[in-house]
């Protein structure tokens, strides 16, 4: 299928006063910025349902003075090869630590990866962004 489909779409009145004001910062128009929202929305869903490949980003918050905190996610880390690419550690203050950990493979992989990494000691936080591609 080739060329554009025109739709109309309902939204509130302030919702859409809004919206206008960002893409207008942003220097897009409505039909681009509802393009890119409507791709970010099946993109997520689609790597929801465990479907293909995704690839992403895993920021995980954890206690340095937690016995083991650190091992056990860098245990995770070598047994998901597969699917973790890249990783870079911050110091937060004394006692916490973030980890940011590129990721890229098959959805089930990394989504086991996340459950694992939230049950990990000394795990305070887990927030990701994936994306099927």
């Amino acid at each position: 299928m080739t060329g554009v489909q025109r739709f109309s779409v309902s939204a509130p009145p302030d919702l859409l006063v809004e919206f206008d004001g960002v893409i207008g910062r942003l220097g897009q128009d409505r039909s681009k910025a509802i393009q890119q929202a409507m791709r970010l929305f099946l993109s997520e869903h689609k790597w929801m349902s465990g479907e293909g490949e995704c690839a992403g980003a895993i920021i995980v918050t954890y206690d340095h003075g937690v016995h083991e905190a650190e091992e056990g996610i860098t245990d995770l880390q070598h047994q998901f090869r597969g699917v973790v690419n890249s990783a870079l550690h911050l110091h937060i203050d004394e006692s916490n630590c973030l980890q940011m950990i590129a990721i890229r493979g098959q959805t089930e992989g990394v989504s086991q990866l996340i459950n694992r990494l939230s049950a990990c000691k000394g795990v305070k936080q887990v927030r990701f962004t994936v994306l099927s591609i």
